[in-house]
């Protein structure tokens, strides 16, 4: 049951005012239909303004409604109220008298402390007694006045004390069932209040819930209608949304099939899941470039009470991370596989040729015996590129990086000729450092390989070497394919390998980098990049207080 607009209204307007503004807007009937009676009688009976028990009563009248205004009600007892109306009584009683009856309805100003009185809600029965016996005083007065005492005399105004006495237990009939509505609506409130609350309780610790996991969760209904989306499912919703359309539906986000091709729409989770459909790891890629991430699906169907469709729940789970470790996989494997075949290939080749031509010059079996040696002595190198880890020692003695360089260029010579890449180095000679020789020849190597076997279309290197003070600087710069900065982040990580080197398939398996980075760093040195998708990429090393000085170098000469 809900309290009706007229309850409200009267809520508002009279119980939950102060004590003191309820007494005023109570009394205020009553005083203004004293005052409009007072009114009819200066305008017909002129005369009567004289009589002295009217004024008394208007006087009354007036005393109680400033008692009205100015007593402190809120900090008296609540049964003090009913002060104003027993006195109300006493100015109906006034006024009659001074009436003289000639206003015939004046003894009816008796219904409004009556009221008052029964609808107070205090000690009701005490109410409709007190109510009548005044009433009844209220008409007796005049008989005991007139001197002329008898039953019959005082029967005859018997009808209004009655008529008091039916409306006050009327009253009291109403308010009480009032009251008692009031009282089962106020309980009805309080459980619908603590069920409101429970309810807001339970929504939002289910949101935070649902916003903690790591997985996009949305729920629609039958007509695909979003009823709740966590903020992981926002964030994975915004990478879809195309760069023209402010909230698009399903059917218009950049949604495409683990092979990147767009996903018609009835293809689609959420219109698969509103069809019908229950599925599991249902597998797509949102968004483009960069941004686009591979998704894992979920959908269950949610079920209204007569096991119809009522919508269903899909769950987004990001496996790009898992995607891209199985293609780094595949392709390291594959790399792996074909940086090892060429060796292998050519072992089983030469050494073939020596057993199957036992008439071979003996030079040329010392030839083809070299060759096999060296792919096997590369082959060896690889395997021990894939045991490297971090924990690389070095033995430091005076090296010249100089003639590293220039063994390390040398050796790259071939392959900078098949790319068209002009190398171009600058090191003042000699340079001589406390490092290991052999470890960053080692970097050198990798540097100016990858500087060529990723400038494809060709272009200048350049090569740099210097001291500054006791501290080493080498640089390798190219104009090659370049890295985004989410490759530069996760360059140093084993097995990475660039999008661009395999999109051009570019043969490695992503170690270079990783072994030249912890060589530099036990050398307490610095390994850094600099690179811009398209444009080169710089590759940076300072090695600290390493660089001997000239009288160091005798020394060590001497020794």
């Amino acid at each position: 049951m809900s309290e009706t607009p007229t309850n409200q209204l009267i809520g508002r307007l009279f119980y939950q005012r102060s004590r003191r503004v309820r007494v005023i807007l109570a009394q205020l009937p009553f005083f203004m239909t004293v005052v409009l009676a007072a009114v009819l009688i200066s305008l017909l009976y002129p005369k009567l303004m004289g009589n002295q028990h009217l004024v008394t009563g208007l006087v009354i009248n007036a005393v109680l409604a400033v008692a009205c205004v100015v007593v402190p009600w809120d900090k008296l007892h609540p049964a003090s109220i009913l002060v104003i109306p027993y006195l109300d009584f006493i100015v109906v009683a006034f006024f009659r008298e001074g009436s003289q009856t000639l206003l015939s309805s004046v003894g009816l100003l008796g219904l409004f402390p009556v009221f008052w009185l029964c609808a107070s809600g205090i000690a009701p029965k005490t109410a409709i007694v007190s109510s009548t016996l005044a009433s009844l005083v209220i008409v007796w007065i005049s008989v005991f006045r007139s001197g002329q005492v008898s039953g019959e005399a005082l029967a005859k105004p018997l009808l209004f004390p009655f008529m008091m006495l039916f409306f006050a237990i009327t009253v009291v009939v109403i308010t009480t069932s009032m009251e008692g509505q009031r009282t089962s609506l106020q309980a009805k409130d309080k459980q619908l209040r603590a069920a409101l609350a429970e309810s807001q309780h339970r929504e939002r610790l289910l949101d935070a819930v649902v916003d903690t996991v790591g997985v996009g969760v949305v729920v629609v209904d039958a007509q695909g209608n979003d009823r709740l989306m966590n903020t992981t499912q926002r964030a994975i919703h915004d990478l879809g949304r195309p760069n023209n359309i402010a909230d698009p539906n399903e059917s218009e986000l950049l949604l495409f099939s683990p092979d990147h091709v767009a996903l018609p729409a009835q293809s689609r989770p959420v219109r698969r899941a509103i069809n019908g459909e229950t599925f599991t790891n249902f597998q797509i890629w949102i968004g483009t470039g960069e941004q686009a991430r591979a998704l894992s699906t979920t959908a269950r169907m949610i079920r209204d009470s007569k096991n119809a469709n009522d919508g269903a729940v899909i769950a987004f789970h990001d496996v790009t991370d898992m995607v891209n470790a199985l293609s780094a996989k595949d392709d390291f494997v594959a790399n792996v596989s074909h940086e090892f075949r060429t060796p292998l290939t050519a072992i089983q080749g030469y050494i073939s040729m020596v057993l199957e031509e036992p008439d071979l010059d003996p030079s040329d079996v010392v030839r083809f015996l070299s060759i096999a040696e060296r792919n096997a002595d590369r082959l060896g190198g690889l395997v021990a590129d894939l045991l490297t880890t971090s924990s690389i020692t070095v033995e430091r003695s005076p090296s010249d990086v100089f003639q590293l360089i220039s063994d390390s260029i040398a050796s790259a010579t071939p392959a900078a000729t098949a790319n068209d890449v002009k190398v171009d180095y600058q090191c003042q000679e000699p340079l001589i450092a406390m490092v290991d020789g052999v470890r960053i020849s080692q970097v050198l190597d990798n540097l100016i390989s990858n500087a060529i076997k990723y400038s494809p279309d060709g272009g200048p290197l350049s090569v740099r070497a210097w001291a500054d003070g006791t501290d080493l600087h080498a640089q390798v710069a190219d104009t090659g394919l370049g890295m985004s900065e989410s490759e530069q982040a996760g360059m140093f990580q084993k097995f990475f390998r660039a999008g661009t080197a395999v999109g051009r398939g570019i043969p490695g398996i992503g170690l270079g980098l990783m072994i030249s980075k912890a060589i530099i760093d036990t050398h307490g040195g610095v390994l850094s990049v600099e690179s811009q998708l398209g444009l080169g990429t710089t590759m940076s090393i300072v090695i600290p207080a390493c660089v001997l000085d000239s009288e160091l170098r005798t020394l060590n000469a001497e020794l």
